[in-house]
């Protein structure tokens, strides 16, 4: 039961890890909406913008300023916790993968590769939350910025929504905290050595045995 928990948790890690690089380098953070009027389909993602022709299908990107410049609040933010969450995700990834009961690695000392997967539980809980904050925060900015220009009567000509790229953010870092909680709660609960009854059943015979004897 132990080694499907941690092949159970893995994939899953693996699966998340890949949708978290996903969102931080692909463009569909905010997409047009469909009541806008525009006749090309643009994305902006956390690099750069890129910009779909309807009628001819020519895409172009064009990319924002040096990372240094000033940028909104929500791109720094988002920039800043999806690429720590992919660091940590990375690492809890790595320390999983030799933790791992059907690796070679420290095949002799299954409680060190125990640990290691603990602590690939701790450091995925730690990303997952960070992701999950980045994209919540992105989404519910832009939701936020949607609602004040609809609640002015105030329409600029394209409204937009949160796209596809903020989902898959979503969807990594929830998988990530899915992963956690297998490593570490679960984990602990199908390993924790239970209590010995037998051998306290026959000392506490074997007293009263003895007492009985005296008498």
């Amino acid at each position: 039961m132990s080694a499907l928990l941690q092949m159970t948790a893995f994939g899953l890690t693996l699966l998340s890890a890949l949708f978290l690089l996903l969102a931080t380098c692909t463009d569909c953070w905010m997409v047009n909406a469909d009541d806008s009027l525009e006749v090309s389909h643009k994305c902006r993602g956390l690099w750069r913008e890129c910009v779909t022709n309807t009628q001819d299908g020519v895409r172009t990107c064009d990319q924002y300023d040096s990372i240094l410049a000033d940028h909104p609040v929500k791109i720094v933010v988002t920039r800043t916790l999806l690429i720590t969450a992919d660091l940590l995700v990375g690492l809890a990834l790595a320390t999983l993968l030799l933790g791992l009961d059907c690796t070679k690695f420290l095949k002799e000392e299954p409680h060190v590769k125990l640990k290691m997967c603990y602590g690939a539980g701790i450091i995925l809980g730690i990303g997952s939350i960070l992701g999950l904050v980045g994209s919540v925060w992105y989404a519910v900015d832009v939701y936020v910025e949607r609602a004040m220009l609809v609640s002015h009567n105030l329409f600029l000509g394209v409204h937009y929504d949160f796209g596809w790229s903020c989902w898959l953010g979503m969807a990594g870092s929830t998988g990530c905290f899915v992963a956690s909680v297998l490593l570490t709660c679960c984990l602990h609960a199908h390993t924790a050595p239970s209590r010995p009854q037998g051998p306290q059943r026959r000392v506490v015979t074997s007293k009263m045995y003895t007492m009985n004897s005296r008498v």
